[in-house]
């Protein structure tokens, strides 16, 4: 067997070990999304919304429904590797993955696509309940899934940064805590930016997360309050400098060999 062979093996096995992990417990990683979507469907798409009116001639649950999918596609390919790869720290089972002699690069495919695979998931799952609400439809499907996939590379990749440098579960959950979740509520998940006075549209501009939401969004809708090509590329650079900076880790072996 040569070395492609035996990395496709050692990279199915790693994906396929992430994927029944969080199968396993789907109680704890799929309904809960499922469920705390739902209630911002119902609470801020019915209730509220209908109070609202239209949102750049969409009806407001309609508007919200891109952002919503998206914000459970983000947080749930980066908790899945955050958690996964910290809990390898923690029991001490990373190290045999580390003397397998194995590239770095596959360690990291095989955790990220755990996290792309649970952040699919939810977001299909979150899809599905969203028809309960709304008619759905989709504008570009090349934009739609190209964002899906593209954005939860983007987080499954910060996820196992967060799992490198933290040294107890609760460092796993600082990050998301004070800066995942202001993040994604201020990315225009419930709102468009062209409301906001000029200041904080500019403001809002140095945040990414609005550029993949309303990227998300004209692939869905057809409307967006930031053009496609800034979107793609701060997407693409985000996940290379990401990328690069957990391969630089794992190479120095940052939070895992010291």
């Amino acid at each position: 067997m040569n070395n492609a062979s035996v990395y496709w093996v050692a990279f199915k096995t790693i994906l396929t070990k992430e994927i029944l992990r969080f199968s396993r417990i789907w109680v704890q990683t799929v309904l809960p999304p499922a469920i705390t979507t739902a209630l911002y469907f119902v609470i801020f798409g019915k209730l509220i919304g209908s109070q609202i009116g239209d949102m750049d001639g969409f009806r407001y649950i309609d508007f919200i429904v891109p952002g919503l999918i998206l914000m459970s596609v983000i947080t749930n390919s980066y908790a899945n590797v955050v958690s996964s790869f910290y809990s390898s720290k923690f029991q001490h089972n990373i190290e045999e993955l580390l003397i397998a002699p194995l590239p770095n690069v596959i360690i990291l495919a095989g955790y990220v696509g755990g996290g792309v695979a649970r952040g699919v998931v939810v977001g299909t799952v979150v899809t599905i309940i969203s028809l309960l609400f709304t008619d759905l439809s989709i504008h570009s499907y090349g934009v739609t899934l190209a964002v899906f996939v593209l954005t939860s590379v983007l987080f499954a990749t910060a996820g196992f940064i967060n799992a490198v440098y933290a040294n107890s579960f609760d460092d796993i959950s600082i990050i998301p805590t004070f800066v995942l979740t202001p993040l994604t509520y201020l990315g225009g998940v419930f709102y468009s930016i062209s409301m906001l006075p000029e200041f904080w549209q500019k403001a809002s501009l140095a945040n990414p997360v609005l550029y993949m939401v309303n990227a998300f969004r004209y692939g869905l809708l057809g409307v967006s309050d930031i053009p496609m090509w800034p979107a793609f590329a701060i997407i693409i650079g985000f996940i290379i400098a990401l990328g690069s900076f957990a391969m630089w880790l794992l190479a120095r072996g940052v939070g895992i060999k010291s």
